[in-house]
C-alpha cells in the first residue's frame, strides 16, 4: 500500500498520507516523494490518516522545506501532525543556537531568504538598541537596590563585600605590580633612547610621572581587572544560573541582584582605587630605577624633577577614574553572568563577551575623561 497518494488539479496537488511513517518505512517513503511531479505546482494540500512518528516527521519536514524553496504554498487539511511540529521546533532551536554571536536571534536563516545587507544592518541596530535598554534597566535595578541597602545597612552584606575586596584587590596585587613596573620601565627606556640624542634626559621623568599617574596606572590596572575579575564575575554567576542556584534564591524570597551583584560591585569599587595607587607607586619606582641605571640620575634628582613635573591634580585625575572603571567592569561581568542559560557553551560565550565589553567600556570612559579634563584644563 503506498504511503503517499497524489492527485493533481492544474497547479494544485493534493497529497494523502497513509500507513506508518516510521524508521522502517523511510526508504520506501523517500522513493515515493522523489517520484512526485512538482513542476508547475503552486499549491499543495496535505491530508490523510497516516501514523507519523519522529522519523516520519523529519521526512515530512524535508518535504515542507523543499516546497518552501520552490515557493509552493503548503496547507494541511486537518491539524499539523504533532511529530512535524516537534521536529520543526527542534530544528529551529538548533539553527538559532548555531548562529554567530553577533547575529540577532530573530534574524532569518540563510537557507530561507537571501542575505540583505540593509536588513541585516537594521536588525543589528535594533538588537543593539534593545541590548542597551536592557543594560540601562539592569543598572536602574542595581541603583534601586543600592538605595534600599543604604537605608538598611544590613542588606549591604559587609562580610561578602570584604571577601570580594580580597578576591578582586589583594590577590591581584602581584600581577598589577608586575605589569606597572614593566610598563614604566619600557616607557622610560624608549623615551630615554630618544631624548638622550637631544640632551633632554631630564624630561624622561616628566613622561614617566605624568603618563603613569594620569593614564597608564589606572588604565592598565582596569584592563587587568576586567580580564581577571570581570570574567570571574560572569563565570561565577553564570555557573549558578546553570545549576539553578539563582532560581533557588528567588524561590526562597531573596533578591539575586542584592546577594550576587551588589557585593561584587561595591567590593570592586573599593579595590580598584587601591590597586591604582599601588600601580602608581610601583610604576614610579620602576621609572626611577631605570633612570638611575641607564641615565645615572640620582634618586633625589628624580624626586625633585617629578615634583616639578606633576600638578596638584595629576594624581587625583587617575584616582577619580578608578571607581568609574570599577562600576563598568562589575556591571558588564554581572550582567552577562545573569544572562547565562541553557548550556555551558553559552556560559563561555557570555564570559568572553563580558571581558570584551568591559575593556571597551573602560577605554571609552577613559577617552571621555580625557576630553572632559581637557575642557576643564585639568
Amino acid at each position: 500500500m503506498p504511503h503517499v497518494q497524489a492527485q493533481r488539479r492544474d497547479d494544485e496537488l493534493e497529497l494523502t498520507l497513509s500507513g506508518r511513517w516510521d524508521a522502517a518505512s523511510l526508504g520506501a517513503i523517500q522513493d515515493e516523494l522523489d517520484a512526485l511531479d512538482l513542476s508547475g505546482i503552486r499549491r499543495v494540500s496535505v491530508g490523510g490518516d497516516a501514523h507519523i512518528d519522529l522519523s516520519g516527521g523529519w521526512l515530512l519536514n524535508r518535504l515542507c522545506d523543499d516546497l518552501k524553496r520552490r515557493d509552493v504554498t503548503l496547507a494541511f487539511s486537518g491539524d499539523v501532525p504533532d511529530a512535524l511540529r516537534v521536529v520543526g521546533k527542534a530544528l529551529q532551536e538548533r539553527r538559532r543556537s548555531a548562529r554567530p554571536a553577533g547575529q540577532p536571534a530573530d534574524a532569518p536563516d540563510d537557507d530561507e531568504t537571501p542575505f540583505d545587507p540593509v536588513e541585516a544592518l537594521g536588525r543589528s541596530a535594533v538588537a543593539r538598541a534593545r541590548e542597551a535598554l536592557a543594560g540601562l534597566a539592569f543598572l536602574g535595578r542595581i541603583v534601586t537596590i543600592l538605595g534600599g541597602a543604604l537605608v538598611n545597612p544590613r542588606r549591604l552584606r559587609p562580610i561578602s563585600i570584604v571577601r570580594h575586596v580580597w578576591d578582586t584587590g589583594f590577590t591581584a596585587i602581584p600581577i598589577v605590580s608586575l605589569i606597572a613596573f614593566l610598563i614604566s620601565v619600557i616607557i622610560a627606556y624608549l623615551s630615554a633612547d630618544q631624548l638622550r640624542g637631544y640632551g633632554a634626559d631630564i624630561f624622561v621623568v616628566d613622561l614617566i610621572t605624568v603618563g603613569v599617574l594620569r593614564e597608564l596606572g589606572v588604565l592598565l590596572t582596569a584592563i587587568i581587572i576586567a580580564g581577571r575579575s570581570g570574567s570571574a564575575f560572569a563565570a561565577e554567576i553564570g555557573a549558578m544560573k546553570l545549576n539553578q542556584e539563582v532560581d533557588a534564591l528567588v524561590a526562597t524570597g531573596v533578591e539575586p541582584l542584592e546577594v550576587l551583584v551588589l557585593p561584587r560591585l561595591i567590593g570592586l569599587v573599593i579595590a580598584l582605587p587601591l590597586l591604582t595607587f599601588i600601580a602608581d607607586v610601583v610604576g614610579m619606582t620602576g621609572g626611577a630605577l631605570l633612570c638611575y641605571g641607564l641615565l645615572d640620575m640620582p634618586l633625589q634628582q628624580f624626586i625633585n624633577r617629578a615634583n616639578e613635573a606633576i600638578a596638584p591634580t595629576t594624581f587625583w585625575v587617575g584616582i577619580i577614574k578608578a571607581p568609574v572603571f570599577a562600576v563598568l567592569i562589575a556591571m558588564a561581568g554581572t550582567y552577562r553572568g545573569m544572562q547565562v542559560r541553557g548550556s555551558s557553551r553559552e556560559l563561555g560565550r557570555l564570559t568572553t563577551l563580558a571581558v570584551v565589553q568591559s575593556i571597551f567600556l573602560v577605554l571609552l570612559a577613559d577617552a571621555l575623561f580625557a576630553m572632559l579634563f581637557m575642557e576643564l584644563d585639568i
